[in-house]
């Protein structure tokens, strides 16, 4: 099943939004990136679908722009938290399905609760590839970049899943990808190096190995 085409809108290209942004055009989506630096603007310009030097907090832009058609709005801003709550304001009154932001500190993540964000984020470095991932798609837990090439993911099992043994969902042959460890729902032991008869159920939590690219081929066709 091929992925669904989402449009985000990305208003902060810090270092945080500089990588989500890049994370979900490079998976296929539509994404407006906006920011009042211009060198920033410039640097993801080739890489979205639209990329605009503007103040966040200007509504008046925000809806020239019309940013109220894209589906979801993720916050980036980094250390000016009345910006990014002022932002945030002003795209829940525009309607937006989903708002996520990121949080300087708890202070500021109770705040963001309390007018409406819908996921709220507190980023470690270069974590906006996980971020970006665990948006898309409600059954990845965890993701990691080992390297340019390679990743770690853990995902819940899914339906499609569900009931199938490791020989029989044969993931190695057909998407690359090693499971390196199983962790069912109902226990709390973790079955390390699982054998191909051990059967996958929903819920499970799968810790998988592979290329970035099969790892995403798997995520649209067994996880959605």
């Amino acid at each position: 099943m091929k992925q669904l085409k989402r449009s985000f809108l990305v208003i902060g290209l810090g270092r945080f939004g500089e990588s989500i942004t890049k994370t979900l055009s490079s998976l296929g989506h539509e994404v407006m990136a906006i920011d009042k630096d211009e060198g920033k603007v410039n640097k993801v310009a080739d890489l979205v679908t639209q990329a605009v030097q503007a103040d966040g907090t200007d509504e008046g832009v925000l809806r020239e722009l019309g940013v109220s058609n894209l589906d979801e709005a993720i916050v980036a801003i980094g250390d000016d938290i009345q910006a990014s709550i002022l932002t945030t304001l002003i795209l829940k009154d525009m309607g937006f399905n989903r708002i996520v932001v990121k949080a300087k500190n708890d202070y500021h993540s109770k705040v963001l609760e309390k007018i409406g964000a819908d996921m709220i984020v507190h980023p470690e470095k270069d974590m906006g590839v996980r971020v970006a991932h665990s948006i898309l798609s409600g059954n990845i837990i965890d993701f990691i970049e080992l390297s340019p090439d390679y990743s770690l993911f853990e995902v819940s099992a899914s339906e499609k899943m569900n009931g199938r043994s490791l020989k029989e969902l044969n993931l190695r042959a057909k998407y690359g990808c090693t499971v390196m460890a199983i962790k069912p729902k109902d226990e709390g032991k973790i079955n390390i190096s699982p054998n191909a008869s051990d059967v996958v159920k929903t819920g499970d939590v799968l810790v998988l190995v592979g290329t970035n690219r099969d790892l995403n081929k798997l995520e649209q066709e067994l996880l959605e």
